[in-house]
C-alpha cells in the first residue's frame, strides 16, 4: 500500500476516492464509547470534520454516547466505504469541542435539524411517535422567524486517535493493513497481517 506519512492526509486522500466513486455517504462512522465500568456500545454518527486534532462529530450531550464520554473520554471509530473496499479504524481520547465550534457547525445545518435537536430528548424513553410528531410541529412553530439558538445541551466531540490504521481490499484475503502509532514527535507505521 502506497501510503503519505500522515495519516490525516492518508485519511483526506481515501475521503475524497470514496466520495469520487459515489459512496452515499462517505461521513457515516461506527463510533464505540464505553461507561466508566467497560460496558461498551456502538451507534453510526456523521463525520463532521477531521485534521491534525483528529475526528469531529455532534450529538445531544445528554445522550448515551454523550454520557459515556462524560464517564469515560475514550472512543473508538469505524469508516467503511464499500464502493472502494476500504476501511478506516482510529481510537483515542475524546475532548469536547469548543462552544464556539459548536455553533459555527450548529449553523451550517439545516432548520429541520436544529428544530429536531431542541425536541429529541435523545436516548431517552418517549410516550410515542405521535408525540415526538407534535413536539416538532410545536417547536417548529414557536422558533419560526428567527434563527434558532443553539442548545445549552448540544454540542460537539473529538478523537484524538492514538492509532488509525487503513484496511483495503485484495484478492484471496490478502488484505492490506497498515497502522500508525502516534509518537513523540509524529506517527510510526507497521503492516500488520490481514
Amino acid at each position: 500500500m502506497n501510503a503519505d506519512p500522515d495519516p490525516l492526509k492518508q485519511f483526506a486522500s481515501w475521503y475524497r476516492e470514496a466520495e469520487a466513486a459515489g459512496a452515499p455517504q462517505p461521513e457515516a462512522m461506527a463510533l464505540a464509547t464505553a461507561t466508566r465500568a467497560g460496558r461498551p456500545s456502538v451507534r453510526m454518527v456523521l463525520l463532521k470534520g477531521w485534521g491534525e486534532r483528529g475526528f469531529a462529530f455532534y450529538t445531544n450531550l445528554g445522550s448515551r454516547k454523550g454520557d459515556e464520554l462524560a464517564a469515560n473520554a475514550r472512543a473508538a471509530l469505524a469508516i467503511y466505504w464499500r464502493e472502494v473496499g476500504r476501511q478506516v479504524r482510529a481510537a483515542g481520547r475524546v475532548s469536547r469541542l469548543s462552544r464556539r465550534d459548536a455553533l459555527a457547525y450548529w449553523e451550517t445545518r439545516p432548520l429541520e435539524s436544529q428544530v429536531a435537536a431542541w425536541v429529541s430528548p435523545q436516548s431517552r424513553v418517549i410516550e410515542s411517535r405521535e408525540w415526538l410528531e407534535t413536539m416538532y410541529s410545536e417547536t417548529r412553530e414557536r422558533l419560526a422567524g428567527a434563527p434558532i439558538p443553539l442548545p445549552p445541551f448540544w454540542g460537539g466531540f473529538r478523537v484524538r486517535p492514538d492509532w488509525i490504521e487503513f484496511w483495503e481490499h485484495k484478492p484471496n484475503r490478502l488484505h492490506d493493513r497498515l497502522r500508525y502509532t502516534r509518537r513523540r514527535g509524529g506517527w510510526t507505521t507497521e503492516v500488520l497481517g490481514p
